[in-house]
């Protein structure tokens, strides 16, 4: 079963391996569709209507009528899932080797500037490597392997392999927690609504932090919003506006897309992950901030030997 595992998630590096290109380019090759540029082009204007990210989910609320909450029907969401895109891209719509598409205040342009300078140094360092923290929202949306994704009347569970981390979205109903309870957390306090087979989240209460490798940061004071829906029988789209005002201009559009894994024989599992023993999350960090992994591998055949030898 251990060698199950590692083909699902080989499958799930092949596959942001192969799609690198912008994520509605998705079966195609470059230039990018136009009729996604002009979409996404409405979504950025629509975001940039409203002053925060909880504006904009009451304007998809009040769109739905309200919303099921909870729903009397859910959609079917099951199977196994990753992310269609390179891992260190944010918005698959950056290009291959391009810089974020958002739109950054100065001081925030200016640590990604640094950033970007050090990397062509080979001089990187990102301190999940070392299972330290967790990801984080809005970072969770973006990290690699497998996913499941459990949606319930009264509550959804959004689940990524890496880290165990699961977000829970509640429908039932409530709010958010009142402001003298709130404090960041990781993965922030998510509340939503059903509109029809679509799930809308609204995400607030993170800590600050990067939102991938090579990304920009964010500070304390970003929400989402997120429109999440099936579109295909292996499609699972999320349309996301973040808003940070310390580190955006505008609020930045972006879409994120999971392709469901071809498992006829049902034997993709998602276990239980122990970083600290896993041996590619061996970090060695540098005197000049760099990190390299130590004895890195993570070809199947080289994990079906090690395998084996147990």
């Amino acid at each position: 079963m251990f060698r199950m595992r590692v083909a699902a998630c080989a499958a799930a590096l092949a596959l942001s391996a192969v799609h690198w290109q912008p994520a509605h380019a998705q079966f195609k090759s470059d230039p990018p569709d136009p009729a996604w540029l002009a979409k996404k082009a409405e979504m950025t204007k629509l975001g940039a209507q409203y002053k925060s990210a909880w504006d904009l989910y009451q304007h998809f609320k009040k769109e739905a009528k309200g919303g099921a909450q909870p729903a009397k029907n859910v959609p079917d969401w099951t199977g196994v899932w990753t992310r269609i895109a390179s891992p260190f891209e944010y918005d698959p719509d950056q290009p291959p080797g391009g810089r974020p598409t958002a739109n950054l205040t100065p001081k925030y342009k200016a640590q990604l500037d640094e950033i970007i300078e050090k990397r062509k140094k080979g001089i990187e360092y990102d301190p999940i490597s070392k299972c330290g923290v967790p990801p984080g929202m809005p970072r969770w949306l973006a990290e690699p392997f497998l996913r499941e994704f459990v949606p319930t009347p009264t509550e959804t569970l959004l689940i990524n392999e890496a880290g165990n981390d699961i977000r829970r979205v509640y429908t039932d109903g409530r709010g958010h927690p009142p402001k003298e309870d709130q404090y960041p957390i990781y993965n922030g306090d998510s509340i939503g609504f059903w509109d029809g087979d679509k799930l809308v989240i609204h995400t607030d209460e993170m800590k600050a932090g990067e939102y991938q490798r090579g990304q920009p940061f964010h500070s304390d004071q970003v929400q989402t919003v997120e429109v999440w829906q099936k579109t295909a029988d292996n499609i699972m789209d999320a349309y996301v506006w973040i808003y940070d005002p310390p580190s955006l201009v505008e609020p930045w559009f972006i879409r994120q897309r999971y392709q469901k894994l071809t498992d006829p024989k049902k034997e993709y599992r998602i276990r239980y992950w122990a970083c600290g023993e896993n041996q590619n999350n061996d970090i060695t960090e540098e005197k000049n901030g760099a990190s390299t992994f130590t004895d890195f591998t993570f070809t199947h055949e080289d994990d079906k030997k090690k395998d084996d030898k147990k």
